[in-house]
């Protein structure tokens, strides 16, 4: 597979789209890394208590567990490669409005399809929900499930630079971005 720079056309368009592009994918792993910022603590509280057998095989099956359906699952094979593929759809097409707004253009969150809008806004809320839930559960239960996120969110991370990386370096990407089809020309 053939290697193309981030800049691939010359002119002001190719600069504000690589900008917006770049904007949206380091606004959305900001976001990953503020909530890893305010996780971590929370799961290392959990070594300050006195850990039983069950505490310990909690820890052991539900990190590795979490990791693997939050950061592969969730991250890897659906969520980066889609801010992916909407980080490269915004670098080729820059819109003032979704450039300003790249981060949330690049979750899906606007300028997406119908059903891809439902989706984000579906994970978004079901996010917000398990985290107010997860408040209420008592140390050192909250710490592992905590630990269990912070890997979850630590591979998805790693997923997310990778397959932006990907997405704007390849001459093809095969993801799609999830636009609605649009008749007008950018602007």
């Amino acid at each position: 597979m053939g290697s193309r720079p981030l800049l691939a056309k010359a002119g002001l368009t190719s600069v504000r789209g690589t900008l917006a592009a770049l904007w949206g994918v380091v606004g959305v792993a900001a976001i990953i890394v503020a909530s890893l910022h305010r996780l971590l603590p929370l799961g290392q509280a959990t070594y300050s208590h006195s850990l039983t057998w069950a505490h310990w095989l909690a820890i052991s099956t539900w990190v590795p567990i979490a990791t693997w359906l939050e950061g592969y699952r969730g991250f890897h094979l659906s969520f980066s490669p889609m801010v992916a593929s909407r980080a490269r759809y915004l670098r080729d097409h820059p819109r003032p409005l979704h450039a300003v707004l790249a981060p949330l253009f690049c979750i899906g969150l606007i300028h997406a399809t119908r059903r891809r809008v439902i989706r984000s806004t579906a994970l978004t809320l079901g996010i917000t929900a398990a985290v107010l839930l997860v408040r209420q559960v008592s140390q050192p239960w909250r710490g592992i499930i905590d630990l269990g996120v912070v890997g979850g969110l630590t591979f998805g991370l790693a997923s997310l630079l990778y397959w932006s990386f990907r997405a704007l370096t390849s001459d093809a990407f095969h993801f799609p971005p999830e636009v609605p089809e649009d008749t007008r020309s950018p602007s």
